[in-house]
């Protein structure tokens, strides 16, 4: 008996057609470039091509580990990103229910802009306010914080850069995280805040048993997000943001900047490819085991 073959499932739905620009961008950006972790097992030799050049197996990453660069980039990449996650997931959700406890609609959306509009700025701009700040000759902080009798180095002090690039990044990223929240918030059962009303719950503890718990998902969700790029950094933060001073390398090198410094400052394009490789199969590892155990403890919430 043969069977039909509905011709209808065959052909793309026009729907469907909005789905070929997102594959083609990823094919092209994400799926192409994997070939070149070849590169990290070789001796690049440009004058025969990089698929011919000779083939040396883990030396590029024996060279790496040898180095405290590997320490170094590796523990600024990982203690940086717990801080953002950690601190950017309990200010954003505390702004997020700040927000939505504003009773005017239109106050509501400027505070929204206001806490948002700094996501918008160029690291590029970043980097110039702070450099207004923090300036030896004509920032704020010298000149009028501290006064000409104290007057601080910032770009060469490496002592400050952990608090101010963390704080950099939370006052970035803190509208953006508290909309995420806010939208999650807006989305509870009000049913919930008027059973919780009746039982003489008040606001501080809705917040802890209704609010917290219903909005868990996308809790989770953002900070599997967050632990997924844990092994990536803002690259401008970290290079554009401290100026590039050779003076800070020991807490702003992570991993990204030193894999740009290793191909464009030295030409060592094995060297760049073996901690970019490193950066991506430690990266895997962790988000397969943080996920393995949300999975394992709230399979609701696992991402996969």
């Amino acid at each position: 008996m043969r069977t039909k073959i509905d011709i209808n499932k065959l052909i793309l739905n026009p729907l469907n057609l909005f789905i070929i620009p997102g594959m083609i961008y990823l094919i092209i950006n994400n799926y192409i470039p994997m070939v070149g972790v070849l590169i990290a097992f070789k001796q690049v030799d440009y004058s025969v091509g990089i698929f011919w050049s000779e083939w040396i197996g883990l030396e590029n990453f024996k060279f790496l580990f040898a180095s405290r660069d590997a320490f170094i980039i590796t523990r600024n990449t990982l203690l940086y990103n717990l801080a953002f996650i950690g601190l950017g997931t309990f200010l954003g959700l505390v702004s997020g229910i700040f927000l939505s406890e504003i009773a005017s609609k239109a106050c509501q959306k400027v505070y929204q802009t206001i806490i948002l509009f700094p996501q918008l700025f160029s690291i590029i701009i970043v980097s110039y306010i702070v450099v207004g700040f923090l300036s030896t000759d004509a920032g704020f902080i010298n000149n009028r914080v501290f006064g000409p009798e104290r007057t601080v180095n910032f770009y060469t002090e490496a002592v400050y850069w952990p608090f101010l690039l963390t704080f950099i990044h939370l006052w970035r990223g803190l509208g953006y995280n508290s909309i995420i929240y806010l939208s999650a918030i807006v989305s509870v059962d009000k049913n919930l805040y008027e059973s919780a009303t009746i039982d003489g719950a008040n606001r501080l503890q809705q917040v802890f048993n209704v609010t917290i718990p219903t909005i868990k998902p996308t809790i989770t969700t953002l900070i599997l997000i967050g632990v997924g790029r844990i092994f990536y950094t803002d690259f401008g933060l970290f290079y554009q943001v401290p100026m590039n001073s050779g003076r800070l390398f020991n807490v702003t090198n992570t991993i990204d900047t030193y894999t740009f410094r290793g191909l464009m400052q030295f030409n060592n394009i094995a060297l760049s490819s073996a901690a970019g490789t490193y950066q991506a199969i430690v990266g895997l590892i962790i988000i397969l085991t943080v996920n393995g155990l949300v999975r394992k403890f709230d399979r609701d919430n696992a991402m996969f």
